[in-house]
């Protein structure tokens, strides 16, 4: 190997982990909110990422929302969703999506070939985002100490992704997108289903 091979592998190596290294920074910080349906890579979608709010305007339901500068200026003004406090409708049209012109959120072409995305989630033959995991606690589902509830049941817009298993709600991972509408509608307080992000 001659010399100016020797340092064209080196620097190739050099920035080959100082990209690494940044991207494992900032999905460890971005473990702390979850991101609009069909977001990109994380280090992708800040650099993507306009900060204009089209997604946050278009969204019909107030589920999304900018982060303050309180998570660092890496993330500040970037769009985020409150899955804690009102569950993502899945829309049929994806209006967050389209509405993003920058396309740090795309909606894929090819399902099965397309990361971040389960095979069985599908409603309508749409493909299905995964925002989060949701988690049930069975110390504070009602049906879990007594009394029949259901109230989450009818909420989940992804079918067999929340079942019953005699009167208790069963969470199938496999199918469920993180919405959060079943936490929306869960009527115990504290809410008896939690929403963590990937």
């Amino acid at each position: 190997m001659d010399r100016r091979s020797f340092f064209r592998s080196a620097i190739d190596k050099s920035s080959k982990a100082v990209v690494k290294a940044a991207d494992a920074s900032v999905n460890k910080q971005a473990s702390r909110w979850l991101r609009p349906p069909f977001a990109i890579n994380e280090l992708e979608f800040l650099l993507a990422c306009t900060r204009c709010n089209d997604c946050i305007e278009a969204c019909p339901h107030g589920v999304v929302f900018s982060l303050s500068a309180r998570v660092g200026a890496r993330a500040a003004g970037t769009p985020a969703l409150d899955l804690l406090n009102k569950g993502c409708h899945l829309c049929e049209d994806w209006p967050c999506v389209t509405a993003c012109t920058p396309d740090a959120l795309i909606i894929p072409k090819h399902q099965a070939c397309t990361e971040g995305l389960k095979s069985e989630q599908t409603t309508d033959d749409r493909p299905m985002p995964e925002l989060a995991r949701a988690s049930i606690d069975t110390n504070a589902c009602l049906p879990y100490s007594g009394p029949e509830c259901g109230a989450c049941l009818d909420s989940c817009p992804v079918e067999g992704a929340l079942t019953l298993d005699m009167v208790r709600p069963v969470i199938d991972t496999k199918r469920c997108t993180g919405c959060g509408l079943c936490r929306e509608t869960c009527i115990t307080e504290p809410k008896a289903i939690d929403i963590a992000s990937l």
